[in-house]
């Protein structure tokens, strides 16, 4: 009796540890599989409304992270058009992708300037702003650089990391979509992180 409750104990211990950690499912994805890495993390900045938003306040949802700026002549608003279009294409599922734009260009990118562009694309979109040191926090955290580029006449553009992130409903990074991925490859990795 004494050697069946110790064999009793023990499965129950093993039991409880399994459960203390779960594992991310593997997925069949077209992006480069995150899975497991130490990019990302939880952080607050200020929403285009201005109120003070945090990352975990999407969880429930897939997440697109993009990082950019407003100013930006190319690489940002034709990301930004194609996660409208991606949603789009995602049907009755669009409403569980959350397209979260943070600005790398805080000294401009107001949460006023950032009312007036990220909307524009898609009315559920949001845009992240906050003092440069709380952008070089979150930067840092998802290995995005930006570096200024001087310009004529004092004004400047922004050099930056052009692809984006995609976390999962419980807000884990899991995907890596370069800039210039298809469309359907996408959809197929936001399909893969929905199951």
């Amino acid at each position: 009796m004494r050697f069946f409750r110790r064999m009793l104990l023990l499965a129950l211990v093993v039991a409880l540890a399994a459960c203390q950690r779960v594992e991310p499912i593997k997925l069949d994805l077209k992006g480069t599989d995150l899975t497991g890495t130490e990019v990302g993390g939880d952080f607050t900045l200020t929403d285009h409304t201005g109120k003070p938003r945090a990352l975990s306040s999407f969880r429930g949802k897939v997440v697109a992270l993009f990082f950019g700026y407003t100013h930006c002549p190319d690489v940002c608003p034709t990301t930004l058009l194609e996660y409208a279009n991606i949603y789009k294409k995602l049907g009755a599922d669009g409403g569980k992708l959350q397209v979260v734009f943070v600005s790398v260009d805080p000294e401009r990118d107001t949460q006023q300037v950032l009312a007036g562009y990220v909307p524009h694309f898609n009315p559920t979109f949001v845009g992240l702003t906050g003092s440069v040191a709380q952008v070089a926090s979150v930067m840092k955290a998802y290995k995005v650089v930006a570096q200024k580029v001087p310009a004529a006449g004092g004004d400047y553009s922004v050099d930056h990391s052009a692809g984006s992130y995609l976390l999962d409903a419980e807000g884990r990074v899991r995907v890596y979509e370069p800039y210039g991925s298809p469309a359907a490859d996408v959809v197929h990795d936001i399909q893969q992180l929905l199951r």
